[in-house]
């Protein structure tokens, strides 16, 4: 037995935590976020810098955030970009400490990345309630702030007593290391339950290996997948996240070569293929390329691995368009293999790629249709360059660039195993459809909850990952004034830590994303831009922010790009660079990157005395018509003839 706090119980347990897949074992905890208060200072934070003084090699590293949600989305990128291995902790102080995360939980469970979230709670004992930032609720006494935790979290506990932690540490830790239930666990640390000691069982604290499993395919839904395959005659794979996570991306190429089957791509399955492959067909859904539209459009099957179908993907369920579709969905969570009355196949991704093929062995897709796919591709990869070059796009202002050049700057410039992260704005459509991804980590976008602010904090956490694994690559944020306007502090760990991200501040004085929304919605615009108020509205001047000005103030290099030469020769001498650099340009936002016709389902306003917003309501029933329920069960087989 072993007498330790309940906050050092817990961090001696993080630190004897391993994974294990395919024989390669790696410490699960990578480290621990944190900011303290009240509420943790003397428990977490003690722990912490009693092991960071043990002189254990072993120890928990910590790392000081400045902003909490920020904290946990730099926590998440990390797991992200090692393929949900190995993750990290965050903690933060009782009250408006512990609440500033709940956004980054929810970011992370829709996104099924692991994060261990340790808030401090209010007082346990309860002799001095209330006590500061406590919520009292006259109809539920053990009610507190962390309660708001628990539908944003697949898994939710709270520590009363010492008693409970062994039980609710094992139990946190087999769901973070689940690719099948994995997401943000919250274990609620009470402040006086964190300081108080108790003689814990030292095999609490022994090495633990947790083996992330590769579930197989089950025999008879397996040749019920093959059996549905079987019978197409334009099939399609849509490749999620899940492929990269389960690093099937070779199985997936040996599976689509044997069968010549296309593939497009959801954001998070962005760079399952290379963009130069053969089969590749890009970015697919409302923000995807006419190459991969115009194939889900005739698909007969389409065979989803690793993706949960979001209404960006599906084109909220208008882009499969073909005649009695059917759907075969591989993922490792049952609950996403049944969406769309598909033909279910749990299975990790890998594995299940690699019975398909050995089962299909034989079996081609129609030569003719792997060859239109090719050369679709071909064709949206000749209007990327043209996009990439500036080529028909309108007159623009004298000094400003083009999205899409700054995107194309960007992606010639880089090198192949760099990486671009973004989350919210017009960028992540743009870069869906633009970015020639080149290495299957090369492309980082959180597109699940589109997170304005995950930016600079992801691509932190992203960094972070790298440097840990002998990785050299430059990372590249990609962000938009109004995402580096909500948060930005994390530029300033950047710097502490000595971690090196590039950062492509876009300025176009406002939301372009959603400017262009609201105008395409009869909104007018209205209250996109950053501008002075007048006897009208928000409608005057652009307001004189000097957002270069602020990044040079937080500690990071400051390139001011003015057109887009000037711009370039601004990557590569960030490039050059060993520290954060953030490089400011100013965009035209009302130059759009090129489209496919994909629609979003936004619904408008039924009613309006505008005209604007009339006609943009007749566009959307129009659209409505063509929604799919996909209610129909998928049979094993089907006469395609």
């Amino acid at each position: 037995m072993t007498t330790l706090t309940v906050a050092q119980a817990t961090v001696r347990f993080l630190e004897a935590q391993y994974t294990s897949r395919d024989g390669v074992e790696q410490p699960f905890f990578a480290g621990c976020w944190g900011i303290f208060g009240h509420g943790n200072v003397a428990g977490v934070g003690q722990a912490l810098l009693e092991r960071e003084q043990s002189g254990d090699p072993s120890h928990l590293r910590f790392f000081h955030g400045r902003n909490e949600q920020a904290m946990v989305h730099a926590a998440v990128a990390y797991a992200r970009q090692r393929d949900r291995l190995a993750a990290m902790a965050v903690t933060a102080s009782v009250g408006p400490g512990a609440t500033n995360m709940v956004t980054g939980a929810a970011l992370a469970t829709i996104n099924r990345l692991p994060v261990l979230l340790l808030p401090g709670d209010t007082f346990a004992t309860r002799v001095a309630s209330p006590v500061l930032q406590e919520l009292e609720n006259t109809q539920q006494g053990d009610l507190s702030v962390n309660d708001v935790f628990r539908p944003v979290s697949v898994h939710f506990d709270r520590v009363d007593r010492p008693e409970q932690l062994a039980s609710a540490l094992l139990h946190a830790t087999r769901i973070l290391t689940d690719p099948a239930e994995t997401g943000a666990v919250t274990l609620a640390l009470p402040q006086d339950v964190q300081a108080e000691a108790y003689d814990f069982p030292d095999e609490l604290f022994a090495k633990r290996v947790w083996h992330v499993a590769r579930p197989v395919p089950e025999p008879s839904a397996l040749a019920r997948a093959v059996a549905a395959i079987r019978s197409a005659r334009r099939p399609l794979v849509v490749a999620g996240g899940g492929v990269t996570y389960s690093q099937a991306n070779d199985a997936l190429r040996t599976f689509v070569e044997a069968t010549g089957i296309p593939v497009g791509e959801s954001q998070a399955g962005k760079g399952a293929l290379p963009y130069d492959h053969p089969q590749s067909v890009g970015a697919i859904g409302s923000t995807g390329t006419t190459a991969a539209n115009a194939l889900a459009e005739d698909a007969d099957v389409v065979i989803g691995v690793g993706t949960r179908f979001s209404d960006f993907t599906t084109a909220s369920r208008t882009v499969f368009q073909g005649d009695g579709v059917t759907f075969v969905n591989l993922n490792v969570s049952a609950f996403d293999t049944h969406k769309h009355s598909a033909v279910s196949l749990v299975a990790d991704a890998r594995e299940g790629l690699t019975a398909l093929t050995a089962a299909l062995e034989g079996w081609t897709a129609d030569p003719a249709h792997t060859a239109r796919a090719t050369e679709l591709a071909r064709e949206w990869d000749a209007i990327v360059q043209r996009a990439y070059d500036g080529e028909g796009a309108p007159q623009v202002a004298d000094g400003l660039a083009i999205q899409s050049q700054v995107i194309g700057a960007v992606n010639e410039l880089s090198d192949p195993r760099d990486v671009v992260v973004c989350a919210a704005g017009s960028m992540p459509g743009d870069l869906h459809k633009l970015w020639r991804t080149r290495d299957r980590k090369g492309y980082h976008v959180e597109y699940g909850f589109s997170c304005m602010g995950y930016e600079i904090a992801g691509g932190l956490g992203v960094k972070m990952a790298a440097l840990d694994t002998d990785d050299a690559r430059d990372v590249f944020v990609m962000v938009g004034d109004g995402s580096y306007l909500m948060m930005n502090t994390e530029l300033v760990t950047a710097v502490a830590e000595g971690v090196k991200v590039i950062v492509v501040l876009v300025q176009n004085h406002g939301y372009a994303s959603i400017g262009a929304l609201s105008q395409s919605l009869g909104s007018q615009r209205f209250g996109t831009a950053y501008r002075y108020r007048t006897d009208t509205g928000l409608d005057g001047d652009k307001l004189p922010v000097d957002l270069a000005a602020n990044a040079a103030s937080l500690g990071a290099d400051v390139l001011s790009a003015s057109g887009i030469e000037d711009f370039r020769a601004a990557v590569l001498k960030a490039k050059e660079s060993t520290r954060t650099t953030v490089i400011h340009v100013e965009t035209d936002p009302l130059v759009p990157a090129p489209d496919s016709p994909a629609w979003w389902d936004v619904p408008v306003a039924e009613v309006s005395a505008l005209d604007s917003t009339r006609e943009a309501r007749r566009t959307y029933d129009e659209h409505k018509t063509r929604q799919r329920p996909f209610l129909t069960p998928a049979s094993e087989t089907k006469d395609r003839s």
